[in-house]
């Protein structure tokens, strides 16, 4: 889906007035980031305006910082785990034994987590730090193993 058409999928659940208020713009402004815009090829004359997930776009793209859109992730309640890099190469059995490795590695922390629960009844602060990053590295895992099956990666080989 293209940004303006993402854009007007959201907009259209609230209305554009809502949008136009809670953003301090004119509701023709929001109105026209719904639109194709200026440098989208797909369209002869595209109407819109450039719109803010374009303008993120091109800050992700000018700064190579994908910090940009983990905030972003984090502030709609989720987290971003960037795709593998896909070289052509098909996965052999040693990154199917790593994934069983971090699954065991989680299955460890879960236990720790209970076990500190069992302990004292609390997790402290430094914990829940350990856990979230155990936590973030898996789903990472997780999401590059997927990936690498929706790439075929795991397929016989021709």
């Amino acid at each position: 889906m293209d940004s303006h058409e993402v854009l007007h999928n959201a907009i259209e659940k609230v209305g554009a007035k809502k949008v136009a208020g809670d953003m301090k713009v004119s509701t023709s402004l929001v109105y026209k980031w719904c639109q194709p815009s200026p440098g989208d090829d797909s369209v002869i004359e595209p109407s819109g305006a450039r719109n803010p997930l374009d303008r993120v776009v091109a800050l992700l793209e000018s700064t190579g910082d994908a910090d940009v859109v983990q905030w972003l992730c984090e502030r709609a309640g989720g987290f971003f785990v960037r795709n593998p890099e896909v070289s052509g190469v098909r996965i052999d059995a040693e990154y199917i034994a790593n994934t069983q490795r971090i699954i065991e590695d989680f299955s460890k922390l879960l236990r720790v987590l209970s076990d500190a629960i069992t302990d004292d009844g609390e997790v402290d602060e430094a914990e829940s730090r350990r856990i979230r990053s155990q936590w973030q590295r898996l789903k990472r895992y997780g999401e590059a193993f997927v990936f690498a099956c929706e790439q075929g990666l795991f397929a016989e080989a021709d």
